[in-house]
């Protein structure tokens, strides 16, 4: 009764850090709360001078296709693996690697497959989710400008009074241009798209390689999970290439991705395995639990030398 009550609070628990979670990157990504940062530029700066590149939606990865891979290929690819993985312990009566049957009520019952799926699909859910809240945050706070942030600003360079390139406008009103258009240019640092597509390739890279262990795909794996990062790499490479994004912005963005991922692959969802069998105990652990041995005490000659000079003395 304590075990189901305990299981229903963390439960209970971690769905509200699911909700806030959401919320926070909703709030982020669609509601004036948080302002942006307003960073001032230098007159006729040739790094914000790039050509406009157009809406997002004309990129050749347009955010509807980023969007979609992020979220329906991690799915497909784990639930899966997850019923192949079941199906073979099956399969093979391999009951040692199979998770047990949680009891959750006098009639429900958790099974193996769907305890796994949901566990690495919600982690996964809750990583994409802390992703976009992380760069949120970090473009509030910077208000980096974009390659191209002076073509939509439009700075009107007479009444700001530039007449040399090394005066610095820090007016909040310079900027002449489409409003919607300057607050998205001033929020460039991290990349979006950059973090968001490697922290889905790492996910399922180490997904599958820790959880596909068949025979002969020992050349498939490291092909299948390569290829998710270079599907990765070249979104980041897209967004500098069209001048969405500086470089910097784009390595710190797999930087975060690649954090994020690593962090709840190792430490949230051990590697993906389950409970730990007794096989794989460290030796530490193994010599604790070793019963304590009685060893005969052994006379030295010395010692009884002494004590029978000590008894002829007496």
């Amino acid at each position: 009764m304590s075990f189901q009550f305990s299981l229903t609070i963390m439960l209970y628990f971690q769905m509200v850090i699911m909700a806030g979670t959401v919320m926070l990157a909703y709030y982020f990504e669609y509601t004036d709360t948080f302002t942006v940062n307003v960073q001032g530029f230098f007159c006729f700066d040739s790094s914000y001078t790039k050509p406009y590149p157009g809406p997002d939606e004309s990129s050749d990865i347009p955010p509807v296709l980023l969007f979609s891979l992020v979220t329906g290929v991690p799915v497909l690819v784990i639930i899966v693996g997850e019923t192949v993985v079941f199906c073979l312990q099956v399969a093979t009566r391999d009951f040692e690697n199979q998770e047990k049957t949680l009891l959750t009520g006098d009639c429900c019952y958790i099974n193996p497959l769907v305890r796994r799926t949901v566990r690495f699909l919600g982690i996964y859910t809750f990583g994409l989710f802390a992703t976009d809240i992380f760069v949120n945050a970090g473009q509030v706070v910077t208000g980096n400008l974009a390659p191209h942030f002076l073509t939509v600003c439009k700075p009107n360079y007479t009444a700001l009074g530039c007449h040399q390139f090394t005066q610095f406008i820090t007016d909040v009103n310079a900027c002449t241009g489409n409003p919607d258009l300057v607050i998205k240019a001033r929020r460039t640092f991290p990349s979006k798209d950059a973090a968001l597509s490697i922290y889905a390739a790492m996910y399922l890279a180490m997904y599958i390689t820790s959880t596909i262990k068949a025979k002969g795909t020992r050349l498939a794996k490291p092909v299948l999970c390569l290829g998710l990062m270079c599907l990765a790499f070249l979104t980041g490479i897209n967004r500098v290439a069209e001048y969405r994004n500086h470089w910097s912005d784009v390595i710190a963005g797999f930087f975060i991705g690649i954090s994020i991922a690593v962090f709840l692959v190792v430490c949230v969802v051990n590697n993906f395995k389950g409970r730990q069998s007794e096989q794989e105990k460290s030796p530490i652990d193994n010599l604790a639990q070793m019963p304590m041995i009685s060893i005969p005490r052994v006379e030295s000659p010395l010692e009884k030398n002494h004590i029978t000079a000590f008894a002829e003395v007496t």
